[in-house]
């Protein structure tokens, strides 16, 4: 349910828990499922799902956020985007970036494209080559579109069969359910000429920017949503929806890409009622480069509650959303999470939980938003990472030359830990070491495994290269230089 704002949204928190009790498939906290005793204990998530791996075979690891700009339309559209953002994503460690493009801005009328917002996008694109960032174009969607007040789905591919729209200023998420929406919704799955416009545009996309170093895959819709029967629950609806709809929607967009680009990866969505513990009714999508990537966003946080670590949320998501992948053997990647308040007392204990949650089953993440200023946004207007946001920046391996043993992060001691067993030919895992006031101390063991260095002074982000050849068991061990526990990262506001 991402993009939101500090709206109040409890009508909506007790439609969803409503709509899900009724289902047998309430929210954790609902349930009051808990962290140990009765509760649902975490799945050996990693168990069958696979990892993004690169041209040479090694482990992919993506960490970073949402890239973004909302507010200008039409000649100034993407305008709020600068190099600053890659170059700070950067400085930060982070290596990934998922940029939205609204179909509105590039198809304001049917069957012609604006060159001009194609060229930004490949500006953009180029700043973020430059910085080593790697980006999925995510074709992004609010409350379907400019028919409704938002952005997405162009007016001219908006059809509501005159059915009612009520604004909800107050509770946007909720106009998802008016009936235009919905229907709106309906239209776009189902309406032959409706289903080319939507393929010619990702052939488009795929034909323009294919090719672009930086790209690293497609998001074919942001957060789709669908049509409600009569008498039908939210948690029947949300799979009926996946099954039938947005999965052969995710077969004809894939067909589509391919004609023009065989090789970047194909990131698709459930719907956002995954975020409540269901699993998704989702079915395969024949195509090797396939990446699951749902949304990670709790109502009861959304409408501005604290964190609760003892409502067992995290585990009760963890379980629901890895069904999939396994089931598929495709990897994980999940594409928008993050609170809105987070400087609640237990935000700090969420960012850690959370962080630890996706390690045991994705391939990486992006978080919502990098942008300067208050709200959602990741950074301050100085550029300094705000409270809690700073948890994020940890050391992680974006690349490991083998396979992985374990990989894990211990934020009390701001320690990292990766074991693997390294390939036969000689292969290069690179960690990536976020900003430091203590600098970094790097332990590498394993026969043949060697380090580029054992130390990284405090200041700027940096990247270790370990080399091994021959197949051996390798560790390495990333703490503070100095040992102390009392601030790592950059400083913060």
């Amino acid at each position: 349910m991402g993009k939101r704002f500090a709206r109040q949204r409890l009508g909506l928190v007790a439609l969803i828990v409503a709509a899900l009790l009724g289902a047998g498939l309430a929210p954790a906290a609902a349930r009051g499922v808990g962290t140990s005793g009765s509760g649902p204990a975490a799945a050996p998530a990693a168990a069958g799902i696979p990892r993004l791996t690169d041209a040479r075979g090694r482990t992919l690891t993506l960490r970073g956020w949402n890239v973004e700009d909302k507010i200008h339309r039409g000649p100034e559209a993407l305008s709020a985007i600068t190099e600053r953002h890659f170059a700070d994503l950067r400085a930060h460690g982070f290596n990934f970036a998922r940029l939205l493009v609204f179909w509105d801005d590039l198809e304001p009328r049917r069957g012609r494209y604006r060159e001009a917002y194609l060229r930004k996008i490949g500006r953009i694109l180029d700043w973020a080559h430059a910085h080593g960032v790697h980006v999925v174009i995510d074709a992004h969607q609010d409350v379907f579109g400019p028919a409704f007040g938002h952005r997405g789905i162009p007016a001219w591919a908006t059809r509501t069969d005159g059915l009612p729209f009520t604004p909800h200023p107050e509770d946007w998420f909720a106009e998802y359910f008016e009936p235009a929406v919905q229907r709106a919704f309906t239209h776009l799955y189902e309406d032959a000429d409706l289903r080319r416009a939507q393929a010619r545009m990702w052939r488009l996309l795929a034909d323009r920017f294919g090719r672009h170093p930086a790209v690293f895959g497609y998001d074919l819709i942001n957060e789709p949503m669908g049509e409600l029967r009569a008498g039908e629950d939210l948690a029947s609806a949300a799979r009926r929806i996946e099954a039938t709809q947005l999965t052969p929607m995710y077969r004809r967009l894939a067909a589509a890409i391919r004609t023009q680009d065989r090789s970047n990866h194909l990131f698709i969505e459930p719907t956002p009622i995954v975020g409540e513990g269901v699993p998704t009714g989702l079915g395969r999508v024949p195509d090797e480069r396939v990446v699951y990537a749902p949304h990670f966003y709790n109502t009861a946080m959304e409408a501005g509650a604290d964190y609760d670590p003892a409502a067992g949320w995290i585990t009760a998501y963890e379980n629901a959303v890895t069904a999939y992948p396994r089931e598929h053997s495709v990897p994980v990647v999940v594409g928008e999470w993050g609170p809105l308040n987070n400087g609640l007392p237990n935000m700090r204990r969420f960012h850690d939980d959370a962080l630890a949650s996706f390690t045991r089953y994705t391939s990486g993440w992006a978080a919502y938003v990098w942008c300067y200023g208050g709200g959602y946004c990741a950074l301050d207007r100085d550029g300094r990472l705000r409270t809690n946001k700073e948890r994020t920046a940890t050391p992680y391996a974006p690349a490991v030359a083998g396979t992985v043993r374990a990989d894990t992060h211990d934020p009390a001691r701001a320690t990292y830990r990766l074991a693997y067993r390294s390939t036969h030919r000689p292969g290069t895992t690179v960690l990536s070491l976020p900003p430091s006031t203590t600098g970094w101390h790097i332990e590498v063991s394993g026969r043949t495994a060697h380090p580029s260095t054992r130390s990284v002074p405090p200041g700027q982000a940096r990247q270790v290269r370990v080399r091994a050849s021959g197949a051996t068991e390798v560790e390495v061990t990333v703490r503070p230089a100095s040992g102390s526990r009392d601030h790592v990262g950059p400083p913060n506001r």
